[in-house]
C-alpha cells in the first residue's frame, strides 16, 4: 500500500470513528510502530489531524462542539476516559464540601458514584443530576431554579441570583472545547452570566476535560483558561496542549488508562 492511500484511509477511519490509535493504523495497515507514528506526524504537519499522546484526532471547525443531550434514558454506554476523569473528581472531595455540578455527562458519571459515607452538599442546574442524587440519604441537593431548557438545565437570571447567594468549596466544570489560547468555549452567549457567576462563587474550579475537548474552540469564549484552578484530563490528551495549559498556573491532573488486562489474583 502506497503511503498516500494510507493516509488518505486514515483520514476516512477519524471522520467516522471520531479518533484513531497508533495500535489501529499498525492492526489495520501491517506497519510498524514507528510508521504509524510517523504517519500520524505528517498529517498532523499537513494540518488534518490532531495528534494526542497515543494516536490521533480529527480537527473541528469551530463551533462543531456540541455536548451531547444527557437524558437518563441516553447515557446507556461509557466512555472510559470520561468514567475515569469523574472518579478522579469524585477523589477529590471531602466530607462537609459544598459542591457545584455542572449539567456534564462526565458530571453526570461523578453523581452516580459519590461516596456513601460523607455528607455533601450538593448544588446542580441539571435535573438529570438532580433526579440521581435525590435519594441518596448523605447528600444534600439544591437545585437551581429558572427557565429549563429542553435538556432539563437551568441558565437564566433565576439560577444565577441564587448562585450569588451560595459559596462552593469546589466548581466542577466542563464546556464544549477548552484552549490555552481562547479559554473555555460553548457556541452559544446564553451560558456566560451564568459560568461567570459560578467562577465568582467558588473557592476552586475543577475543569473536567476529556481529550476530545482539548485544543479546539468553538464560537463563544467563555472565560479564559486560567480561571481553573485544576484541569482533570486523561491518559490520551496531546502534551504539547497540556504543556500550554501548565505554563499558564492550571494544575494538570491526568488520569491513567485502567488496565484492560488485569492480573489473575487467584
Amino acid at each position: 500500500m502506497f503511503i498516500e492511500e494510507r493516509h488518505k484511509l486514515i483520514l476516512e477511519h477519524l471522520e467516522k470513528n471520531g479518533s484513531i490509535t497508533t495500535n489501529d493504523i499498525m492492526e489495520q495497515y501491517g506497519v510498524s510502530y514507528d510508521t504509524a507514528k510517523r504517519d500520524l506526524r505528517i498529517l498532523d504537519e499537513k494540518g488534518l489531524l490532531k495528534r494526542t499522546h497515543g494516536g490521533a484526532l480529527p480537527l473541528h471547525q469551530v463551533a462543531v462542539g456540541r455536548p451531547p443531550k444527557m437524558t437518563i434514558k441516553d447515557i446507556t454506554s461509557v466512555k472510559e476516559n470520561y468514567y475515569q476523569i469523574a472518579l478522579k473528581a469524585v477523589s477529590m472531595i471531602k466530607n462537609n464540601d459544598v459542591i457545584f455540578l455542572s449539567s456534564a455527562t462526565v458530571c453526570y458519571f461523578m453523581a452516580q458514584n459519590l461516596p456513601a459515607d460523607m455528607h455533601l452538599k450538593i448544588v446542580t442546574n441539571s435535573i438529570v443530576i438532580a433526579e440521581e442524587l435525590r435519594t441518596k440519604d448523605n447528600i444534600s441537593v439544591i437545585m437551581l431554579g429558572g427557565e429549563m431548557d429542553h435538556k432539563g438545565n437551568c441558565y437564566d437570571a433565576i439560577a444565577m441570583d441564587t448562585i450569588r447567594k451560595l459559596r462552593f468549596d469546589k466548581s466542577f466544570i466542563t464546556s464544549a472545547f477548552i484552549s490555552a489560547e481562547f479559554g473555555l468555549s460553548i457556541q452559544k452567549t446564553f451560558a456566560i452570566s451564568f459560568y461567570d457567576a459560578v467562577l465568582t462563587s467558588s473557592k476552586k474550579v475543577i475543569g473536567l476535560y476529556p481529550k476530545e475537548k482539548i485544543g479546539f474552540d468553538s464560537v463563544v469564549s467563555i472565560c479564559p483558561a486560567e480561571s481553573l484552578d485544576i484541569m482533570i484530563t486523561d491518559w490520551d490528551a496531546s502534551e504539547t496542549d497540556l504543556t500550554a495549559f501548565d505554563e499558564k498556573g492550571i494544575e494538570i491532573i491526568i488520569v491513567e488508562e485502567p488496565d484492560k488486562n488485569p492480573p489473575d489474583t487467584e
